[in-house]
């Protein structure tokens, strides 16, 4: 159902993006791409060292809109996938066919999400985000009509899905336009904060709502929310033309998808980066299952609901202190060089779930998980460097589909190897796989990182 799922590489998630601005690369302070340092140096190395606060941050108007939709539209789509859960199991008692819908928010974007995310580079942005909360406003609310036929609603879901995708790249494009500098990372940070604290939200209250007014009505709130984000974004974020309108000419969507393809995958340092944003496969993968390991760890059939619920706010939570640590405490300067270590913490504390600790342990270790995925928030100021605007709703829309392809291919396995396995076993052994692939990707971030973001613009691959 919602297209902020994944946390980008974002988030799951740039113009004007100094070689300072929070990943530490190289080329001077606060000196944009290109040109020379337009203040003095001594002001200039100032402000490179200096942390952006998140009020400075939330201080910006175009941001605040942002932020405000986001939030207020993930949490109607965290009331509406409980709704939507609910309304086909009561309507098909099929375990089948609620797992087959939940199922049709991972296809979409990954079919079409290549496709669709170049949108964001040939039309205007904000245009986009407008138009993709107002189509799937529209959807949302044919699926709240009672008595709607289960194929219609799932053509509906998937139709509402798709349309993320556009929406996501656009979004993920334009912060870095609304953001400069370091600004940027604390916005990400603040903004992944808010991701996870409406997850946990909605889990927690999804249930209560739905019980005290019904999926049908839930459905409608949703549909509320995205007219509301696209008011938000009508008052409170400035028109600016599309990025790639002059460069994209007559090219076709799949020549298009194409080029994206060739400039994420074509240079070693940003393969590199996006290999370790769906590092994420891996340590998803215990959400995955929380269900079973829970049933491993609750004594009383009766709580197991609890201890379900315990487990799965986990990471979430660790993702929250993460961010807010990453982004208010670590200077820009070292952000990098600490990625590879944090990329090894999110999948190292995993390993210890095969001694089959208590409870209390297990939320501790994936709590620690979820606070080293902060790592994703320097991969994306990195990214962001390295992408060129005309190009970053496609970039981005690519690693986004990937994103969403390894979550679901890794819980499916997760899934089928439990039932084999067990639980426990299957969570060490994706912590030891990450770990692994964590260790190797960071060795292969070893190069030197002064050559990399005028490599990758002046459009040279290796």
């Amino acid at each position: 159902m919602a297209a902020t799922k994944p946390q980008r590489l974002s988030g799951r998630h740039r113009r004007g993006f100094s070689r300072s601005s929070g990943s530490g690369e190289p080329g001077g302070p606060g000196e944009p791409d290109g040109a020379a340092p337009p203040k003095g140096s001594d002001e200039a190395e100032s402000e490179a060292g200096r942390r952006v606060t998140y009020g400075e941050v939330i201080a910006i108007p175009e941001f605040r809109a942002l932020w405000y939709a986001q939030g207020l539209s993930l949490l109607g789509d965290q009331f509406a996938q409980v709704a939507l859960a609910v309304l086909v199991y009561n309507r098909t008692q099929s375990a089948l066919a609620t797992a087959a819908v939940y199922a049709l928010t991972y296809l979409p974007p990954i079919l079409g999400g290549p496709l669709l995310a170049g949108l964001a580079d040939r039309y205007a942005r904000r245009a986009v985000m407008i138009w993709c909360d107002v189509m799937r406003a529209v959807l949302v609310a044919l699926m709240a009509v009672p008595g709607m036929p289960f194929w219609a609603l799932c053509g509906l879901v998937f139709c509402v899905v798709l349309l993320g995708a556009p929406f996501s790249a656009a979004r993920a494009a334009l912060l870095p336009e609304v953001l400069e500098d370091d600004r940027y990372v604390a916005g990400s940070a603040l903004q992944n904060m808010t991701n996870q604290a409406v997850q946990m939200l909605g889990f927690a209250a999804g249930g209560a709502v739905i019980a005290g007014i019904g999926p049908y009505r839930a459905l409608a709130l949703d549909a509320a929310t995205f007219l509301a984000s696209a008011l938000f974004l009508i008052s409170g974020v400035r028109r600016r033309p599309g990025a790639a309108r002059d460069a994209s000419g007559g090219e076709s969507m799949l020549a298009t998808a194409v080029a994206g393809a060739r400039l994420v995958f074509g240079e070693r340092r940003l393969r590199t980066l996006v290999l370790f944003a769906w590092l994420c496969g891996f340590y998803i993968l215990p959400e995955g299952i929380a269900v079973p390991y829970a049933a491993t760890l609750a004594a009383d059939p009766a709580k197991l609901p609890m201890v379900t619920g315990l487990l799965m706010a986990a990471m979430p939570a660790g993702t929250v202190l993460g961010a807010f640590w990453f982004g208010r405490f670590v200077q820009p300067a070292t952000r990098l060089r600490v990625m590879g270590w944090l990329a090894m913490l999110t999948c190292a504390p995993l390993i210890v779930c095969a001694l089959r600790p208590s409870l209390w342990v297990v939320l501790g270790l994936w709590v620690l998980s979820g606070v080293g995925g902060a790592y994703q928030l320097a991969a994306n100021a990195a990214f962001v460097q390295s992408v060129p605007a005309e190009r970053r709703g496609q970039a981005f829309g690519l690693v986004q589909s990937g994103l969403l392809a390894v979550q679901g291919l890794g819980i499916l396995v997760g899934g089928f190897a439990a039932q084999q396995l067990g639980p426990e076993l299957v969570v060490a052994l994706a912590g030891v796989a990450g770990l692994a692939t964590a260790a190797v990707l960071t060795v292969l971030w070893a190069e030197p990182r002064a050559e990399a973001v005028p490599r990758v613009r002046s459009g040279s691959t290796t």
